[in-house]
């Protein structure tokens, strides 16, 4: 019996690599990235990439694991959803009310160290911020918020 479902279980396993997961990135177009637009200090753009881009923009750097289903689904749904709250290379695309809100809620979730996501860094330790990165990104979030100029 063991021996049975284990057999259809690494068949099941099998098949499903078969159903096809899009990694496919879209072009980015500078013109319309943030870090362009806002013209970002080169240490901020560096923590932004690190820290940031593979889920927040079109340039997602896929690891092995997201070729292997059913994980491959997963970091898909969380890709997908990253890009839905926040997608950098898109920064031209929201209106000032969208872009307010983007960067207050950067500068709470980076603060409450929700961001990146502890998962994540389990995974991807380079994109883990210290103190003072986290406080170079709210500090750089919150002047524009005070500027006015985003």
């Amino acid at each position: 019996m063991i021996k049975r479902i284990l057999f259809w279980g690494l068949v099941v396993l099998v098949v499903i690599q078969l159903i096809p997961v899009n990694r496919t990135n879209k072009p980015v177009d500078k013109k319309d990235n943030f870090v362009s637009l806002q013209q970002s200090p080169a240490g901020v753009t560096q923590l932004l990439q690190r820290a940031c881009y593979d889920c927040h923009s079109d340039e997602t750097k896929y690891p092995w694991y997201s070729y292997v289903a059913p994980i491959s689904w997963t970091v898909k749904d969380h890709v997908n959803e990253g890009k839905a709250r926040l997608n950098y290379s898109e920064w031209s695309q929201y209106n000032k009310d969208q872009k307010t809100t983007i960067l207050q809620k950067s500068v709470a979730t980076i603060e409450q160290r929700s961001m990146p996501m502890p998962a994540y860094i389990l995974k991807h330790p380079e994109a883990n911020l210290n103190n003072t990165e986290r406080n170079t990104l709210t500090a750089y979030f919150n002047k524009l918020l005070t500027d006015n100029k985003y």
